[in-house]
């Protein structure tokens, strides 16, 4: 399919909102049951969702599954639940603003860690770029008051967990289908999720229910945007519009939540975005020379 980014980044915003909404339902749950439970069976719809997609597939499961890589393969999927896990924790602890201004920091570290993982060149534009947004970190976490806090620390390790899923998932790339990596996540997340979630469940209520049943479904119908839109068009045309995930959370929070929007979170969120769009910026510039 030929590029068109006239449908790819409706689709990409499109994405970004419902993967907003799902942070939100997912707020609301884990406040109320085990933060694993409610992973659990999130991951239980995305593993039928994945496996669905590789039975419509060319050669089917056994296609998508079939890997050179397995133990690459299992640790991102492994790596990716884990992720979720500590997020889904963030928000609760910190709330979907706090949480998501701080998670934006991810692109800083997927380029400060494509060095030593890819083997990638960063040149001294990109790593001043990363220096200033950890310093729009710093403006939100205001150092000397939360700066040492866990509370702090968790949507931190958040990022990097996502930072380092996403430079595996384009190290695997280069011998597996993008099928055969989405495959494995959806499988390998559910398996160490059912292993870790069965011990923490908890009796849920009818109305939570259809909560959860929300929830599954956004999950699924957001990756199914993802793919979509890398349909229509490159990850580096779209990928500035996934910062409108903040603003839609951000929203959620506010109306929804009742959380507060400091004006420090506001300030340090701005430059890491503003240091993450040029760090795209940069790495597409030097992929064109």
């Amino acid at each position: 399919m030929s590029e068109n980014p006239r449908i790819g980044i409706p689709l990409m915003i499109a994405t970004t909102f419902v993967f907003a909404m799902q942070d939100g339902i997912s707020r609301h749950l884990a406040g109320e049951y085990n933060v694993l439970m409610v992973v659990m069976i999130r991951y239980w719809f995305f593993a039928a969702f994945v496996i669905t997609i590789a039975t419509r597939q060319a050669g089917g499961v056994a296609a998508a599954a079939r890997t050179s890589q397995p133990v690459l393969q299992a640790f991102r999927g492994i790596l990716l639940a884990t992720e979720i896990c500590v997020m889904v924790g963030a928000f609760v602890l910190l709330g979907l603003v706090e949480a998501h201004a701080i998670f934006t920091c991810y692109p800083l570290l997927v380029a400060a860690l494509s060095g030593p993982i890819l083997g990638e060149k960063v040149g001294w534009r990109r790593w001043t770029a990363i220096g200033i947004g950890f310093i729009g970190v710093l403006v939100i976490l205001q150092p000397g008051i939360t700066v040492f806090s866990p509370y702090a620390l968790v949507p931190l390790c958040s990022a990097f967990l996502f930072a380092l899923y996403n430079l595996l998932t384009r190290y695997a790339a280069r011998k597996d289908r993008a099928a055969t990596s989405f495959f494995w996540t959806g499988t390998m997340g559910a398996l160490l999720m059912t292993c870790v979630g069965v011990w923490f469940w908890e009796p849920m209520s009818g109305r939570d229910w259809l909560w959860m049943s929300l929830l599954c479904v956004t999950g699924a119908s957001g990756h199914f945007l993802l793919i979509k839109t890398y349909e229509y068009a490159e990850a580096s045309t779209v990928q500035p519009f996934a910062y409108l995930q903040l603003v839609f959370a951000a929203a959620l929070g506010l109306t929804v939540f009742g959380e507060a929007l400091s004006t420090n979170v506001v300030v340090g969120a701005s430059i890491v975005i503003c240091a993450g769009l040029f760090t795209l910026w940069r790495t597409k510039a030097r992929e064109q020379e």
